[in-house]
């Protein structure tokens, strides 16, 4: 007898040790945000608050099994891929959407973790390139990501240009994240697609933020799998991570701030209003 399943969003992505970013991020996220999450694990991590000390990689045929038995089981409507270290699981990751249909997918191209510890071979940039970017329904990078990406440095003054540079590289959107760029008291998200560009500015708050990245794009996934379009998407969840910030903790010794992803929900639904920024 067939069911009626709620919608699934699924996050390929690796696991943060911390709980901090990564799948437990997107795992809060999509909670709070009233979708079923799924996983399939990329890397699995050694990291808290104070750095990432290992990373281990599953073999490919594994990631792929991961992929796959959940394309069978579940009503997955949209797809964030996050961490993949290699151009191996790059490929794998294509390989494996494809096979499925090629559901909307959110690619947030992580390649350095906050700590500072590079996440991401150069081989596998050049394989993300060519295989992801063209599938990707909404590309979220950081400036450095951006950076790399283009092979360039961005001025602030020449964000509007990479943006539609990044957007030549294949994705249908381009969500560029503005917390790196130095352009004041304010972060700038701007958001290029084919025939429209917005922007949307919130204050920079006093934090080292953990999971910041993580959390946006598997926003704007379960908000796709909830049926809305890319802009009132990206809108809305710009406004979750911007909440999920003003409940922010730092639960280690570290200096970074992990995001509140339960109290950022019940306040984007108008249940509290968000307190101070965490003093970490």
């Amino acid at each position: 007898m067939a069911k009626n399943r709620p919608p699934s969003v699924l996050s390929i992505a690796g696991s943060d040790s911390g709980g901090g970013a990564g799948i437990q991020a997107d795992l809060k996220t999509f909670s709070a945000l009233g979708v079923h999450g799924l996983t399939a694990i990329s890397a699995l991590t050694a990291q808290t608050t104070t750095g990432v000390r290992a990373v281990h990689l599953p073999p490919s045929v594994f990631l792929s099994e991961q992929i796959a038995c959940l394309f069978e089981d579940f009503d997955i409507r949209a797809v964030k891929v996050g961490m993949l270290a290699n151009a191996e699981l790059v490929h794998c990751v294509a390989d494996a959407l494809a096979a499925a249909g090629g559901p909307p997918m959110v690619l947030d191209p992580v390649m350095i973790a906050s700590s500072g510890a590079r996440l991401l071979e150069d081989q596998a940039i050049v394989a993300m390139k060519s295989r992801l970017l063209p599938m990707a329904t909404v590309l979220t990078p950081n400036l450095p990501e951006a950076e790399a990406l283009l092979d360039e440095t961005i001025a602030p003054a020449d964000a509007e240009s990479a943006g539609h540079r990044l957007l030549a590289l294949g994705p249908q959107w381009v969500l560029l994240k503005g917390g790196h760029l130095a352009e004041g008291d304010s972060v700038t998200d701007r958001l290029f697609g084919t025939h429209s560009t917005r922007s949307w500015s919130n204050p920079r708050l006093a934090l080292q933020p953990h999971g910041t990245g993580c959390t946006l794009s598997s926003a704007i996934a379960a908000l796709l799998a909830r049926g809305m379009g890319v802009e009132e998407a990206c809108a809305l969840a710009i406004t979750f991570v911007h909440l999920g910030l003003r409940h922010a903790y730092c639960p280690g010794l570290g200096p970074l701030a992990v995001l509140g992803h339960a109290q950022a929900g019940r306040s984007s639904e108008g249940e509290s209003n968000p307190g101070a920024a965490a003093d970490c």
